[in-house]
């Protein structure tokens, strides 16, 4: 039996829609709409943030903020922020069932992990409200985590801040981080999901 208890991951990106192409075709479209075509470099670098942040954070990169008061003739504010966002809802809302395939090992990933009683954690910075879509489709698919938390539950409070992981080690019944994982990030690199098996 393993010594770890849970593994926790991502959504978008991780375990379904590879390439993160939901949430990245959402922001270029609303980008667009109010006058902006960002870069990919510029859409992908916030990647994981609350969506809200991500949307202020390109608001932020220079090139956007020139382009931006050059077009309206003053900085942006939380206003645009707000306005922002609720187009990218709107977009992301419209596609995301679009966007809900389990990626390639991670289905086999899974049962690998439940034969050696590996609970599966999730976080993710989508909502809940966009959480339904993608939950439905990819248990439709065949992949359905033990636990799933979003920033709705910790008070809007998403990464890089660790809640969302208390919050699954909460559900999950895990006593002590020691028991949960590998940061796959920082001490191992691993190409696929296929990998993560032989590190557990």
């Amino acid at each position: 039996m393993s010594t770890y208890k849970a593994v926790i991951f991502d959504w978008a990106g991780t375990t379904v829609d590879y390439g993160c192409f939901a949430p990245v075709q959402a922001f270029v479209e609303v980008f667009c709409h109010f006058g902006i075509e960002p870069t990919m470099e510029e859409v992908r670098k916030p990647m994981g943030m609350l969506k809200r942040d991500h949307i202020r954070t390109m608001l932020q990169m220079k090139r956007i903020f020139g382009l931006w008061k050059e077009k309206y003739g003053a900085d942006w504010t939380e206003d645009d922020v707000e306005k922002l966002y609720s187009l990218f809802e709107e977009k992301l809302l419209g596609i995301l069932d679009q966007f809900a395939e389990v990626k390639p090992y991670v289905l086999e990933t899974i049962e690998e992990l439940r034969k050696k009683d590996i609970k599966i954690g999730s976080t993710t910075g989508y909502t809940d409200k966009m959480m339904a879509i993608v939950t439905a489709k990819a248990k439709e698919n065949g992949y359905e985590p033990d636990a799933w938390f979003s920033p709705d539950s910790t008070g809007n409070v998403g990464r890089p801040y660790s809640y969302m992981i208390f919050k699954n080690m909460e559900a999950l019944k895990i006593q002590s981080v020691k028991e949960k994982f590998i940061d796959a990030g920082a001490d191992e690199v691993i190409l696929n999901m296929k990998e993560l098996t032989k590190l557990l």
